[in-house]
């Protein structure tokens, strides 16, 4: 693996490497795996993914393993109880955009069969491939991302700006963003 050519965003920390050879820029279409990324990608607004990425296990805990149908149903003690986690981001307006987006994923899932059917329908269900050489032509938001961004906001979700969106669409694989040169641009 040492002399594999990677993004240079990974590079040095063996965590971020990982996440980059196994998981990044992978078209992810099943619901659970989606709705994880979403609640993560709305905790690292502000913060770096990296951040996230240390405290990821501690969400899946606290979150009961973004079980969406469970945390919908989150009340104000266990609210209270998660905003007393040192493990996760005790972000208030985080935490219960957490609930509310959760109650909102399931009827998105009710209107479209799945929330897979949904987020994948704006790039018909198939990955837009770009071809970037370097970290700096990459956009931290697009046209398409502000589309989904708005109709995101329209259905009542939170913290789904345009640049969360652009993350979103990168780490679940609707978009490919690995650079050229890297040897996870054409495996995925």
């Amino acid at each position: 693996m040492e002399n594999k050519k990677r993004c240079e965003w990974c590079i040095g920390d063996d965590l971020y490497e990982a996440y980059h050879d196994e998981e990044w820029g992978t078209p992810v279409y099943d619901d659970d795996m989606l709705f994880e990324f979403l609640i993560l990608e709305t905790f690292q607004a502000g913060l770096s993914w990296i951040t996230v990425l240390r405290k990821r296990e501690n969400f899946r805990k606290a979150f009961d393993h973004f079980d969406y149908k469970k945390i919908a149903t989150y009340q104000q003690d266990k609210i209270d109880a998660l905003l007393q986690d040192a493990g996760i981001i005790r972000n208030k307006l985080k935490v219960r955009a957490t609930v509310s987006n959760a109650q909102v994923f399931i009827k998105v899932q009710e209107e479209f069969g799945s929330f897979s059917k949904y987020i994948w329908g704006f790039v018909d269900g198939k990955p837009i491939k770009n071809a970037f050489k370097s970290l700096k032509e990459i956009p931290a938001n697009t046209p398409l991302s502000d589309t989904i961004s708005k109709d995101l906001k329209k259905r009542g979700f939170k913290f789904v700006g345009t640049t969360v969106v652009y993350a979103l669409m990168q780490a679940t694989g609707m978009v490919n963003d690995h650079l050229v040169d890297c040897f996870r641009y054409d495996q995925v």
